[in-house]
């Protein structure tokens, strides 16, 4: 971006310049030069953080909206030569955000088609000042664009902050007091029940065998790290399952990592969803599947309730996707280009 903000100051040389010696601009050309000067200095000053490492969104936003104030600054100060050069890319820039129908992108088309078939075609103040707006509003609404992907990924970032200290709590409640809500399995075994938890299992036969297993027996047995393992093999899992997401998702030229937050998201989520899903089992919600008798069958259905969050982040991740095509450029327009010929 500096190097783009050293361009520019060039180029308004250049075309403060050729308008000092244009009889309809000289009069103006030094007062929208300094301006425009004056928004790029602006930007630069935006961009001058203590450590690159902090230069964050906000910084490069500010530093953008100066820049786009200074080419808007351009259109004003511009003799009627230089306008004509910019007219391909204004007209570019109007029809990434208006419809084919919309009055603007209409007269921008004429005024465009009109200066390129008269080459003696002088460009009325009015015409230079409807360019100037027009082209202004297709920056701010570039600029809108940017700012609901700003606010989507805070959004998500904050989604991502909580329910990675509830994670986190989980942990260290269940570290505590491991008896609190035991993550075991109770299938019957010999006589006795084998009760089989996270991290260790043991044979429990009640005395006398008749009388059922109770809570105290289940929380003997199990360990103050259950939870804990089961959320680590919760994340690991959600972890693979978003590396696997990130190959249908385009990266982005703008300083917003949408690809990032929505990865980080399924982390905590992945670690959630393990232990809801097991405790779902434990409680008997899936018919069948109420019994497990081995560790190894415990940390495999961790594996597969970690993985199971893409079955809600997806859509996350369909609108952060949606989001990012949305910020129109080059290559996405608002509809057809018309034939300037």
């Amino acid at each position: 971006m500096r190097a783009r903000i050293t361009e520019l100051d060039a180029i308004i040389d250049a075309l403060s310049t050729r308008a000092s010696v244009d009889s309809d601009r000289r009069r103006v050309v030094t007062n929208y030069a300094s301006k425009a000067r004056w928004e790029l200095a602006e930007a630069q000053r935006s961009l001058l953080v203590s450590r690159p490492g902090r230069r964050r969104a906000a910084h490069l936003g500010v530093a953008q909206a100066h820049m786009d104030a200074a080419l808007n600054l351009m259109v004003w100060m511009a003799s009627a030569e230089d306008i004509k050069a910019m007219l391909p890319q204004m007209v570019a820039l109007v029809e990434e955000h208006f419809a084919p129908s919309d009055p603007r992108r209409v007269r921008v088309t004429d005024i465009a088609r009109g200066m390129q078939h008269n080459a003696d075609r002088k460009l009325r103040p009015s015409e230079r000042a409807f360019l100037a707006e027009t082209v202004g509003l297709a920056r701010k609404l570039l600029w809108n664009e940017r700012l609901r992907v700003r606010s989507f990924v805070r959004i998500v970032a904050t989604v991502t902050v909580g329910l990675t200290i509830a994670a986190a709590a989980v942990a260290v409640i269940t570290v505590v007091w491991e008896a609190l809500v035991p993550l075991c399995f109770t299938p019957e075994f010999e006589g006795g029940f084998n009760v089989v938890c996270p991290t260790a299992s043991e044979v429990v036969v009640p005395d006398p065998p008749s009388e059922p297993l109770t809570s105290g027996m289940i929380a003997g047995v199990a360990q103050a790290g259950d939870y804990l393992v089961i959320e680590i093999v919760g994340v690991l899992s959600a972890a693979i399952a978003s590396a696997a997401a990130l190959r249908r998702i385009r990266g982005t030229s703008m300083p917003y990592n949408v690809p990032v937050v929505l990865a980080l998201l399924k982390l905590p989520l992945g670690a959630l969803t393990a232990v809801l899903g097991l405790l779902l089992m434990r409680g008997g919600f899936i018919p069948g599947l109420s019994a497990l008798d081995s560790t190894a069958q415990i940390i495999a259905w961790a594996i597969v309730f970690g993985y199971s969050q893409q079955l809600f982040t997806k859509y996350v991740d369909h609108q952060g996707q949606a989001l990012l095509d949305s910020v129109r450029g080059p290559g996405s327009r608002a509809a057809d280009s018309p034939d300037l010929r």
